[in-house]
């Protein structure tokens, strides 16, 4: 059993972290947020002490080493996007491995301080990229490296995921805090790409507004339209009819790729990984954080082909 402290319990993501922990047989030992609506922890660890405040979060996880020679084994790091860099160091600090949810960070500079970081201290970063650990994208990479096509495959990724009045008054609202949605909501369908279908070789931008974004991608292997919305009124009709928020669609060669199903588990995938020494690290991370990094900069251009729904 290996103990784990949680940085982030009460967001969004954090209940997928702590039914991993769970179901991989661990402990909880304590946890840490701002927000004390963490109800959720009874469901789960309802022994695991609780901190509002970071410093007691921190002395209370000194103590226990001191003290008690309790070893902390992993730090799970799910607050907003642009604290992961600090939450990061602090737990390779405390002698514990790093699990960090997506972006690991906002700007490529900050893997090269984390790296020198993680050699300090000789403790590990653990990026959480589970779409690599779905099954049908799992499927379709394998096919991509068996057929070896001379020609790349043409690719339309869509990606609308609805968000209502409080996005904007939230942190993800915030690009400085978030990196805005082509790193909030984009960053894994990003990363997936590039690994299924190779390095980029050309991006260029033709949509960037607040709530959407769309563009052109040339990979070694494949030729991307790409469009990411948070706004409802994109959602196609056959989709709003059945009052949905979601729509995911990759289609390949003209061949939809269906992959809607199979998420509920995925983070207990990675974590089986990790605790395995096969978590994903941030050499892995890279190229998908500068992609963003540049698009979040880069000049809106007519150049490359454009999404239908730009």
């Amino acid at each position: 059993m290996k103990n784990f402290a949680l940085l982030g319990v009460a967001g969004y993501i954090a209940p997928r972290h702590l039914k991993a922990i769970k179901e991989t047989g661990n402990n909880l030992i304590a946890s840490l947020d701002k927000n004390d609506s963490v109800g959720i922890l009874d469901s789960y660890f309802p022994e695991s002490s609780f901190f509002v405040e970071f410093e007691r979060f921190d002395r209370y996880l000194e103590k226990l080493k001191r003290k008690e020679n309790v070893c902390l084994d992993y730090i799970s790091v799910c607050t907003p996007n642009y604290l992961h860099d600090s939450h990061i160091r602090m737990a390779l600090r405390r002698g514990a491995d790093a699990i960090c949810e997506k972006p690991l960070v906002l700007n490529p500079w900050n893997i090269d301080a984390l790296e020198a970081i993680e050699d300090e201290t000789e403790n590990k970063i653990n990026a959480i990229l589970q779409l690599r650990l779905h099954p049908d994208v799992i499927e379709l990479r394998n096919k991509v490296k068996e057929e070896k096509n001379k020609t790349k495959y043409n690719i339309e990724l869509t990606y609308i995921a609805s968000r209502g009045n409080w996005y904007d008054v939230s942190w993800k609202g915030d690009e400085s805090k978030s990196g805005g949605i082509v790193t909030n909501i984009g960053i894994h369908f990003f990363d997936m790409l590039i690994w299924i279908f190779g390095a980029v070789q050309e991006n260029y931008v033709h949509l960037r507004e607040k709530n959407k974004a769309g563009g052109y991608l040339e990979l070694e292997n494949a030729r991307v339209r790409w469009f990411l919305s948070i706004d409802n009124e994109d959602l196609p009709m056959e989709v709003q009819s059945k009052s949905q928020h979601t729509f995911r669609s990759i289609v390949v060669d003209g061949r939809e790729i269906e992959f809607s199903q199979g998420f509920t588990d995925l983070h207990t995938k990675s974590y089986v990984e990790i605790l395995k020494g096969n978590g994903f690290s941030l050499k892995d991370t890279r190229s998908s954080i500068e992609l963003v990094s540049v698009i979040r900069n880069k000049e809106i251009l007519g150049k490359g082909e454009k999404h239908r729904y730009i």
